[in-house]
């Protein structure tokens, strides 16, 4: 096991991540680790890969270049209970299999399901491989499976706590929304200004207008102040017919109480049994004696 990695991932947060494993992968001088050939079919992804969709057409791209010069750095890979997880190299695996190779040459590697979660993050933010949701996601999942705090989650990956809240605010965002991040039709800048409306219907169809207008952040910024200071509206109370409202006038000066007379329907207020029997006398409604 690599020297480095052997004192746990204390000894390489605050450095390149990238390049430790790219350096254990090209066999640097300070790790050890034996280069073998794998069965593609025992490799499964790795379970903590925070990032969700992959270029096909690069993956073709590379996947050309395997079959006519081999794969020459191997993939990271950790026994398993059943074949071997990723580690790092899954762009290589993926290509290898579409170039229909039986075995890829990799390195194994002792981690723990604590290491492979944070070096998964870790490798992808550093190479700006992941989306702004993606990102966002995996932040969540940090903090819930190791208990982080937004300051401790902060100082792991090398950012700052306002940085880490605001990318945990995108997760309030409506799925419709969050998933126009995630194909990259809206930005970071875009969807920030959309988590302090209320109202989901709004924050959705500003989303549509920007994707369709091609907005800019400071427009989207100027639409959404606009529509918080936009006073609500107050439903407008529909005019009554005239003809109910000359019937009401009839029947409450017949009555000598309050009627309301609406379509279809005729409430007759009262005040005591008294009353009721006055009203119901006056409508014919009781014999006299």
């Amino acid at each position: 096991m690599s020297k480095r990695l052997g004192k746990g991932l204390d000894a390489i947060f605050g450095e390149d991540v990238e390049k430790v494993l790219e350096d254990i992968q090209n066999g640097g001088s300070d790790h050890g680790q034996s280069q073998t050939e794998i069965d593609l079919k025992e490799i499964r992804p790795n379970p903590y890969q925070p990032r969700k969709t992959f270029d096909e057409a690069k993956i073709e791209e590379l996947a050309q270049s395997i079959r006519e010069h081999g794969v020459f750095t191997p993939i990271l890979v950790r026994k398993s209970l059943q074949g071997y997880e990723l580690i790092a190299g899954e762009r290589r695996w993926r290509a290898s299999k579409v170039a229909k190779l039986k075995t890829i040459p990799a390195i194994v590697l002792d981690f723990t399901e604590e290491q492979m979660m944070e070096i998964s993050l870790l490798e992808n933010i550093q190479r700006e491989d992941l989306n702004a949701i993606e990102e966002a996601q995996a932040y969540q999942r940090l903090m819930e499976r190791m208990g982080y705090t937004q300051e401790r989650l902060a100082q792991r990956v090398g950012k700052s706590r306002e940085t880490i809240a605001n990318s945990l605010r995108l997760l309030k965002l409506p799925r419709s929304i969050q998933q126009l991040v995630s194909e990259n039709r809206l930005s970071m800048g875009h969807v920030r200004p959309l988590i302090t409306l209320e109202d989901e219907g709004l924050a959705y169809d500003i989303a549509n207008r920007i994707v369709d207008e091609g907005l800019s952040v400071r427009a989207v910024e100027k639409l959404v102040k606009e529509a918080k200071l936009k006073p609500v509206k107050v439903k407008e109370e529909k005019v009554k017919d005239h003809n109910l409202v000359y019937v009401e006038e009839i029947m409450q000066n017949k009555l000598q109480t309050k009627v309301k007379v609406e379509a279809h329907s005729i409430s007759i207020a009262y005040t005591d049994t008294k009353d009721l029997n006055r009203i119901l006398e006056i409508l014919g409604c009781i014999e006299e004696d």
